[in-house]
């Protein structure tokens, strides 16, 4: 299983796409839902930070092995997803990695992650 969080800069004068991006996630979350099976992805969480003006968003993901990359879905909300990443994400901040300490999943949920 793999747990990360990993913070992305939201490229300067995009937050109103981004409001957009976020709102079409949200309205679309039953075609959003099918594709996080194919990924094998159990948890994904998108946050939101403005710090010292710049903005930036976070993904948290739990995630099994083995799930297909959200770059090889042919599912038109990923390919969707990816234009908003395009758009938004500022590709000269080098993403970062948050370290995980601790991982609270109780056992019969842990169980069933894994299957």
């Amino acid at each position: 299983m793999n747990i990360e969080m990993t913070r992305f800069k939201v490229k300067e004068g995009k937050t109103e796409v981004v409001d957009e991006w976020l709102k079409f996630l949200n309205e679309n979350m039953n075609d959003v839902l099918v594709t996080l099976e194919g990924e094998r992805m159990y948890i994904e969480t998108i946050f939101r930070e403005t710090l010292n003006g710049d903005e930036y968003l976070y993904w948290y993901s739990v995630q099994g092995e083995g799930g297909q990359d959200v770059d090889e879905s042919e599912h038109w909300i990923d390919k969707k997803h990816l234009q908003y990443w395009d758009e938004c994400i500022d590709t000269n901040f080098k993403p970062v990695d948050l370290t995980t300490e601790v991982v609270m999943i109780p056992e019969k949920i842990r169980s069933v992650m894994t299957v």
